[in-house]
């Protein structure tokens, strides 16, 4: 998906003036001159349209969702007339669903129509899908578009590694299918090794039947007429290890597995932003893709607002990519360590897949290309067929010494967790911006990252600058406008507002750091609102005492700590490693700007000046 300036020519889009709206492409004539951008200026409404999104999936919605909330006119442009009915994410990590949250109760739509955890939390490798198992993950114990046009057209090249595998995707519904896995056989992902297919399924709606098969694909040996309708039918079973009466074949289609990056997310003067597929392309293992992307687009939408409102300059829009891209090449590198591992499993009973791939190339482009083409098929049909017997009882088996050593490494990969894995809860929460619109204090904070492992880490709540805010409980006092009896932090985050947080302690150099912080705010054209956190033991005789220090300014609220049974009992200070009276500057985006760690400095007004001159991309 990508973003672009948008001109009143486009007469198609502008007669209804709409603030958010899906466009076919076919309105436009197909050439380059389709994205030109003209030089009028954004202050006059009825000559532009400030934004336009090329790419109507989930990241471009969301960022014409969050766009729209903050003010800016945005459409959408989507060359398809129809939504894709066939699925591809099927995760959705905890930081999008934090975002989701703030979409007109998305968030708790998803979490009615999610199946139970028992249903999603296994990975199963087995012979077929009634077959033997050979091992099984548990993933709930402690511990535009990929072929982006606009990419192409400003000639953004992609960096990393192309064509790790190609495949076939396979649509299905089977609700028999659906019925005995249901019951028997609960997973997400089933990994299956037989002597006569090999593939993936992933179940997107166990109980409504709905499948996903994922087949290894070599072209130009294998074509698509190979997998017509009636030979996926014959290959699911085959994988299921039985004929089914009911399976309905929905839709097929060949895609490639690649782990790039662009070289660059915004080009032509901060007038063309790469988001999402467009930015980068990842292998599935770890399901990092859609979440990246929709990340993205809850980091460039507040930019956006602040530039399209006259707040920022424009180049507040390259602070994106100088925050967005090295997370995406962390991403992409931890999602082809997950694919490494997921690729071990069939090695180890013998299904090398680099060994696969070796025998195409050399067929596809060495001596087999002496051979006509029908010969190459029969080859590697041939050698694949050699290759998966490897999976025979026969081989397979305890009392084999070639077998027993197999599956006893096959043990080793899964209770060592060196398989693939579902949940990174240190790249999903944990990820932070070391330089873009922010101010790093040099105050204990790392200026590097650690690398990603391939393996689990866990979410330490950080406030260094960059990081996103950490949660905690919080119960508001008496002068708080929110009717909830606890909220998170990230609740007094507006999604409608491009509003910057203060979180201080209830001292007095922390209110005169407020009020300095309401007062450069106001000069900047932005919104701050001040939040006091106090003790989890506060007395109801404490409420409103915020409210003297702080006049004639308003937009702040009293909160108390809220210490629940299975939670950190930490304080929220300690938990971010600072003095109660040190204070956090939070962006709209819920991450960091700034922070000190213990007592602020004796001239309030022009340190917060200087703060949200950086952080808007004013100096």
């Amino acid at each position: 998906m990508a973003i672009s300036g948008f001109m009143k020519g486009l007469s198609c889009f502008h007669r209804a003036k709409p603030r958010t709206k899906i466009h076919p492409l076919h309105c436009f004539a197909r050439r380059s001159r389709e994205f030109s951008i003209s030089s009028s200026s954004i202050a006059d409404d009825d000559a532009v349209l400030p934004v336009l999104i090329v790419g109507a999936g989930p990241v471009g919605l969301v960022l014409s969702i969050l766009l729209k909330k903050l003010g800016v006119r945005c459409s959408v442009l989507e060359r398809r007339t129809e939504f894709s009915s066939h699925p591809q994410a099927h995760f959705i990590n905890n930081r999008s669903m934090e975002i989701f949250r703030k979409l007109d109760g998305l968030a708790e739509e998803i979490e009615k129509s999610q199946p139970a955890v028992d249903l999603w939390r296994k990975f199963i490798y087995c012979t077929s899908l009634t077959g033997r198992i050979l091992g099984s993950v548990d993933h709930m114990q402690p511990q535009d578009g990929a072929g982006s046009r606009i990419r192409s057209l400003v000639g953004i090249e992609l960096s990393g590694e192309k064509d790790l595998q190609k495949l076939v995707s396979i649509h299905f519904r089977s609700r028999d299918l659906g019925d005995y896995l249901l019951k028997e056989r609960p997973g997400m992902l089933f990994f299956i090794f037989n002597t006569e297919a090999i593939g993936v399924l992933v179940a997107h709606d166990v109980k409504d039947g709905e499948f996903v098969l994922q087949m290894p694909f070599y072209p130009p040996q294998q074509n698509l007429d190979d997998f017509n309708s009636e030979n996926c039918k014959k290959l699911i079973f085959k994988l299921a290890g039985q004929e089914l009466s009911d399976v309905e074949v929905i839709d097929i289609k060949p895609w490639v597995m690649h782990a790039e990056v662009a070289e660059k997310f915004v080009c032509c003067n901060n007038r063309v932003i790469l988001v999402g597929d467009a930015a980068h392309r990842f292998p599935p293992a770890g399901g990092f893709g859609m979440n990246t992307g929709i990340q993205d687009a809850h980091n460039l939408a507040w930019k956006i607002a602040a530039f399209v409102k006259g707040i920022s300059p424009s180049s507040i829009l390259k602070t994106y990519e100088t925050e967005r891209r090295p997370t995406a090449l962390i991403n992409t590198e931890l999602s082809v360590k997950n694919f490494r591992a997921a690729m071990a499993v069939p090695a180890a009973i013998g299904l090398n897949p680099t060994v696969a791939n070796s025998v195409h190339q050399v067929i596809s482009a060495g001596f087999g290309t002496l051979f006509p083409s029908a010969l190459q098929k029969v080859m590697l049909d041939g050698i694949f067929s050699i290759g998966r017997a490897q999976t025979s009882e026969f081989l397979l088996n305890e009392n084999n010494p070639v077998g027993s050593s197999r599956l006893a490494k096959l043990r080793r990969i899964f209770e060592e967790g060196k398989s693939l894995q579902l949940q990174f809860p240190a790249e999903d929460l944990g990820f932070r911006y070391l330089e873009g619109a922010l101010i790093s204090d040099g105050n204990g904070a790392s200026t590097t990252v650690e690398p990603p492992s391939g393996r689990r880490r866990e979410y330490v709540p950080s406030a260094d600058p960059g990081s996103r805010l950490p949660h905690t409980y919080i119960r508001p006092l008496s002068n708080s406008p929110i009717n909830k009896v606890t909220l998170s932090t990230h609740d007094l985050i507006p999604v409608d507002k491009l509003e910057f947080l203060l979180i201080i302690g209830p001292h007095n150099e922390s209110y005169q750091l407020a009020r300095a912080a309401f007062s450069a705010a106001e000069g900047f054209g932005v919104s701050v609102k001040v939040c006091i956190v106090w003790p989890a033991d506060t007395n109801v005789g404490t409420e409103g005492k915020s409210e003297s220090p702080l006049s004639p300014w308003t937009n702040f609220i009293d909160v108390a700590e809220v210490k629940k049974l299975g939670t950190n009992l930490v304080s929220w200070w300690d938990m971010c490693e600072m003095s109660d009276d040190g204070a956090i500057l939070v962006r709209p985006d819920e991450h960091i700007a700034w922070r000190v760690k213990s007592g602020v400095d004796k001239d309030t007004i022009s340190e917060m000046r200087s703060i949200f001159s950086a952080v808007l991309s004013l100096q």
